[in-house]
Protein backbone atom coordinates (compact mmCIF):
# COMPACT_ATOMS: atom_id res chain seq x y z
CA UNK A 1 0.00 0.00 0.00
CA UNK A 2 1.70 2.95 1.17
CA UNK A 3 5.24 2.95 2.22
CA UNK A 4 6.39 3.78 5.93
CA UNK A 5 7.99 7.44 4.95
CA UNK A 6 4.73 8.22 3.06
CA UNK A 7 2.77 6.81 6.23
CA UNK A 8 4.42 9.19 8.57
CA UNK A 9 4.21 12.58 6.12
CA UNK A 10 0.43 11.65 6.13
CA UNK A 11 0.36 10.87 9.93
CA UNK A 12 2.74 14.53 10.48
CA UNK A 13 -0.20 15.94 8.26
CA UNK A 14 -2.97 14.70 10.41
CA UNK A 15 -1.67 15.89 14.06
CA UNK A 16 -0.46 19.32 12.67
CA UNK A 17 -4.52 19.33 11.43
CA UNK A 18 -5.42 18.54 15.15
CA UNK A 19 -3.40 21.46 16.33
CA UNK A 20 -4.96 24.06 14.08
CA UNK A 21 -8.36 22.62 14.71
CA UNK A 22 -8.64 22.26 18.23
CA UNK A 23 -12.16 20.95 18.88
CA UNK A 24 -11.40 17.82 16.53
CA UNK A 25 -11.10 15.18 17.97
CA UNK A 26 -9.85 12.52 15.54
CA UNK A 27 -8.38 12.08 11.89
CA UNK A 28 -7.49 9.38 9.85
CA UNK A 29 -6.43 9.08 6.55
CA UNK A 30 -7.27 5.37 4.62
CA UNK A 31 -7.58 3.80 1.29
CA UNK A 32 -10.68 4.18 -0.78
CA UNK A 33 -10.81 0.61 -0.18
CA UNK A 34 -10.71 0.86 3.63
CA UNK A 35 -7.61 0.42 4.72
CA UNK A 36 -6.31 2.81 7.90
CA UNK A 37 -3.41 5.02 6.25
CA UNK A 38 -2.58 6.52 9.12
CA UNK A 39 -4.84 7.60 12.06
CA UNK A 40 -4.53 10.02 15.37
CA UNK A 41 -8.12 9.16 16.83
CA UNK A 42 -7.73 8.50 20.33
CA UNK A 43 -10.25 6.25 22.16
CA UNK A 44 -11.70 5.26 18.05
CA UNK A 45 -11.13 1.77 16.41
CA UNK A 46 -9.45 3.13 13.46
CA UNK A 47 -9.97 -0.01 11.50
CA UNK A 48 -13.87 0.03 12.06
CA UNK A 49 -13.85 4.01 10.82
CA UNK A 50 -11.99 3.21 7.85
CA UNK A 51 -14.23 0.33 6.76
CA UNK A 52 -17.30 2.30 7.73
CA UNK A 53 -15.67 5.54 5.20
CA UNK A 54 -14.98 3.17 2.61
CA UNK A 55 -19.10 2.00 2.58
CA UNK A 56 -20.18 5.65 3.12
CA UNK A 57 -18.21 6.91 -0.04
CA UNK A 58 -19.21 3.82 -2.00
CA UNK A 59 -22.79 5.13 -1.22
CA UNK A 60 -21.88 8.90 -1.76
CA UNK A 61 -20.09 8.12 -5.10
CA UNK A 62 -23.44 6.22 -6.25
CA UNK A 63 -25.50 9.55 -5.17
CA UNK A 64 -23.41 12.03 -6.92
CA UNK A 65 -22.96 9.57 -10.06
CA UNK A 66 -27.12 9.42 -10.10
CA UNK A 67 -27.77 12.87 -9.21
CA UNK A 68 -25.48 14.94 -12.00
CA UNK A 69 -23.60 15.72 -9.33
CA UNK A 70 -19.97 15.04 -10.69
CA UNK A 71 -17.24 13.34 -8.43
CA UNK A 72 -17.00 12.83 -4.85
CA UNK A 73 -15.88 15.57 -2.50
CA UNK A 74 -17.10 15.76 0.86
CA UNK A 75 -19.49 13.92 3.22
CA UNK A 76 -20.71 15.90 6.22
CA UNK A 77 -22.79 13.81 8.97
CA UNK A 78 -23.72 15.43 12.02
CA UNK A 79 -24.76 13.75 15.27
CA UNK A 80 -26.07 14.49 18.12
CA UNK A 81 -22.90 14.91 19.74
CA UNK A 82 -20.44 15.92 17.02
CA UNK A 83 -20.06 15.95 13.24
CA UNK A 84 -18.09 13.25 11.08
CA UNK A 85 -16.41 15.15 8.00
CA UNK A 86 -15.12 13.03 4.95
CA UNK A 87 -12.85 14.49 2.46
CA UNK A 88 -11.92 13.16 -1.03
CA UNK A 89 -8.01 12.99 -0.89
CA UNK A 90 -6.36 12.45 -4.60
CA UNK A 91 -7.58 9.76 -6.30
CA UNK A 92 -6.92 6.44 -4.29
CA UNK A 93 -7.53 8.25 -0.32
CA UNK A 94 -9.86 9.97 1.90
CA UNK A 95 -9.88 12.01 5.12
CA UNK A 96 -11.96 11.43 7.67
CA UNK A 97 -12.59 13.95 10.73
CA UNK A 98 -14.15 13.67 13.97
CA UNK A 99 -15.16 16.95 15.41
CA UNK A 100 -16.84 18.14 18.56
CA UNK A 101 -20.45 19.82 17.76
CA UNK A 102 -19.19 23.65 18.41
CA UNK A 103 -16.76 23.47 15.87
CA UNK A 104 -16.95 25.60 13.38
CA UNK A 105 -18.23 23.83 10.44
CA UNK A 106 -16.61 26.86 7.55
CA UNK A 107 -13.07 26.43 9.33
CA UNK A 108 -13.66 22.17 9.71
CA UNK A 109 -14.64 22.26 5.70
CA UNK A 110 -11.80 24.77 5.08
CA UNK A 111 -8.53 22.97 7.08
CA UNK A 112 -10.23 19.10 6.04
CA UNK A 113 -10.45 20.26 2.14
CA UNK A 114 -6.55 21.70 2.28
CA UNK A 115 -5.26 18.78 4.18
CA UNK A 116 -7.45 16.22 1.87
CA UNK A 117 -5.36 17.63 -0.88
CA UNK A 118 -1.93 17.74 0.55
CA UNK A 119 -2.37 13.89 1.59
CA UNK A 120 -3.87 13.32 -1.56
CA UNK A 121 -0.67 14.38 -3.30
CA UNK A 122 1.28 12.29 -0.82
CA UNK A 123 -0.66 8.76 -1.28
CA UNK A 124 -1.13 9.58 -4.81
CA UNK A 125 2.71 10.16 -5.70
CA UNK A 126 3.51 7.45 -3.35
CA UNK A 127 1.69 5.04 -5.62
CA UNK A 128 2.84 6.68 -9.08
CA UNK A 129 6.19 5.76 -7.46
CA UNK A 130 5.26 2.05 -6.54
CA UNK A 131 3.53 1.49 -10.42
CA UNK A 132 6.59 2.82 -12.40
CA UNK A 133 9.43 0.46 -10.40
CA UNK A 134 7.01 -2.52 -9.96
CA UNK A 135 8.65 -4.80 -12.52
CA UNK A 136 6.34 -6.15 -15.18
CA UNK A 137 4.61 -8.65 -15.31
CA UNK A 138 6.45 -11.89 -16.45
CA UNK A 139 4.91 -13.44 -19.71
CA UNK A 140 3.49 -16.96 -19.45
CA UNK A 141 6.36 -19.82 -19.85
CA UNK A 142 5.72 -22.81 -21.61
CA UNK A 143 6.65 -24.79 -19.05
CA UNK A 144 4.52 -22.90 -16.24
CA UNK A 145 1.92 -25.37 -16.47
CA UNK A 146 1.57 -28.98 -16.89
CA UNK A 147 -0.38 -29.27 -20.68
CA UNK A 148 -2.58 -31.99 -20.79
CA UNK A 149 -2.56 -34.06 -22.79
CA UNK A 150 -4.66 -36.84 -25.03
CA UNK A 151 -5.09 -40.02 -22.84
CA UNK A 152 -2.15 -42.49 -23.70
CA UNK A 153 -3.95 -45.69 -25.19
CA UNK A 154 -1.35 -47.70 -25.68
Amino acid sequence: MVPEAEMKEVLDELQRLRARVPLLTGALAASTDGLVVAQDTPGIEAEGVAALTAAVLGVSIRMTDATGRGGFRELLIRGADGYVATYAAGSSAVLTLLAEDRINVGRLHLEGRRAGARIGEVVDASLDRADRTAPPPRPPQSGDLPRRGAPDRT
